[in-house]
């Protein structure tokens, strides 16, 4: 353990740190669990709303297990990286009928669970069961990097070697879940990506980024995110107070989600109603009725892609003659089925 480092956290945690969070020192591994599989890919802010609603609704993780997949998928709406959802569910029915409801008390088995790996592994031990596993996000990756003065990438072999082993050789062995949990809020609200409050900072006269003026240049990550762009447009049929509607079902972003009739190109089209039309009826065959809205073009940015889209209202004279997959739903059964945000955000500002 390095002494200097770790003793100004410690000291820092419990005089300064003023950041809250409903799940800080919660024994409970479902509480835990829960909140570290909704942080994955997701701001504190926009998740403590969806904790809340989770736990509100499910109280226990067997509580979990026995809800309907929509109800569940509902809830998550608007969380994104759909996956978390569905290993969500996955673990919550098998913590709860093959393990009778008893959560896994060693890394090991905690590692094993799906959608958990080596951070969240880390932190489920840690907070719930005191064990000395140290955890790795990007907070303790930037304020290891920054104090020792790594360039290091933190994403390539050598790098994650590196880190791992300096992150537990910091680590505070009869106390690991404080200790881990005040490292993750030093990296949020002192060691910030951008503008950190060197000023105030306790660790200012060890730091080497500090010290050679390299705060801005670490930590150091090796890959660049290759992103494709995606051009989504959405034909929102009506008929007879109905909407066509259809689940994704294919191995692509939103699976299980649901979703308004699609038309995905190449590249951007033309706003004019005939070439709107034509690839409308690309996918679903002629159809008999008008183009009554065609919304601003909508961009939403993923991790690996950007989708590019626009909303397209069209007024039915007849229904779709074609099996093509899609339901009509009352506009009342729409609020009780699972939309990716990329929709829900258009329904907010328009609604039908």
């Amino acid at each position: 353990m390095d002494q200097p480092f770790t003793f100004k956290l410690l000291h820092w945690n419990a005089s300064s740190n003023k950041r809250e969070m409903p799940w800080k020192g919660e024994k409970d591994p479902y509480k835990i669990w829960l909140s570290e599989i909704i942080l994955q890919q997701t701001r504190v802010e926009q998740g403590l709303s969806y904790f809340h609603r989770f736990i509100d609704n499910f109280p226990t993780i067997t509580d979990m297990a026995l809800a309907k997949d929509e109800e569940i998928f509902k809830l998550w709406e608007g969380l994104g990286y759909y996956t978390r959802a569905r290993n969500l569910i996955a673990t919550a029915r098998y913590i709860a009928f093959e393990r009778k409801g008893i959560f896994p008390d060693s890394y090991e088995e905690i590692l094993k669970l799906k959608g958990v790996g080596p951070y969240t592994a880390s932190a489920i031990a840690s907070f719930a069961f005191g064990l000395p596993f140290a955890v790795l996000d990007g907070n303790v990756f930037r304020v290891i990097s920054r104090y020792f003065g790594i360039s290091t990438p933190t994403d390539n072999p050598e790098g994650k070697k590196l880190y791992a082993k300096l992150a537990t050789a910091l680590l505070h062995f009869e106390d690991p879940g404080t200790y881990n949990q005040a490292i993750m809020d030093f990296g949020a609200t002192i060691c910030k990506p951008a503008q950190p409050r060197c000023d105030i900072c306790p660790q200012q006269p060890d730091c080497q980024a500090f010290l050679n003026n390299m705060v801005g240049e670490l930590p150091v990550k090796a890959k660049s995110i290759n992103r494709k762009t995606r051009y989504f447009y959405y034909f929102i049929l009506h008929w007879k107070g109905k909407y066509y509607v259809r689940q994704r079902m294919d191995s692509d972003i939103w699976k299980h989600l649901h979703e308004w009739v699609l038309a995905e190109t190449q590249e951007a089209l033309e706003e004019d109603k005939s070439v709107l039309s034509h690839e409308l009826e690309k996918m679903v065959g002629p159809i008999q009725g008008n183009i009554t809205g065609i919304s601003r073009q909508i961009t939403q940015q993923l991790t690996h892609q950007t989708i590019i889209g626009r909303f397209i209202r069209v007024d039915l004279k007849q229904p779709l003659e074609t099996d093509s997959g899609y339901q009509l739903f009352s506009k009342d059964a729409l609020g009780k089925i699972a939309f990716p945000r990329f929709i829900t955000r258009h329904m907010e500002s328009d609604p039908l």
